[in-house]
């Protein structure tokens, strides 16, 4: 491919990520300001989180302009892990729960 053909994204639009993903580190350094604690901590922690890495991964690395197909052979994998852990985090509660029961009496 040479140079003639390579599509440019436009500059302001790299500046206008750089800008919310600090807003978004912003927020997430205000939860740790504000003390939050508990479940709405660790909640707004992970939305943060994944919002970063959505943006950085969409726009700096170039996922975005990436054809469907690849879209989707890269995110179907990946989004099959956390279904696998809840999977084993299920069992682990059930194999645990057993061992209690039946060893315990």
């Amino acid at each position: 491919m040479n140079a003639e053909t390579q599509e440019q994204h436009p500059l302001g639009l790299y500046f206008k990520v750089w800008g919310l993903l600090f807003v978004i580190s912003a927020l997430s350094y205000m939860v740790d300001y504000m003390e939050l604690q508990g479940l709405l901590r660790w909640s707004l922690i992970l939305i943060f989180m994944v919002l970063k890495a959505g943006l950085i991964l969409s726009v700096f690395m170039h996922f975005a302009w990436e054809p469907v197909t690849l879209r989707i052979a890269l995110l179907v994998p990946t989004m099959a892990i956390p279904v696998f852990l809840v999977f084993m985090a299920i069992e682990a509660r059930y194999t645990f729960t057993s061992r209690i029961l039946f060893l315990a009496g």
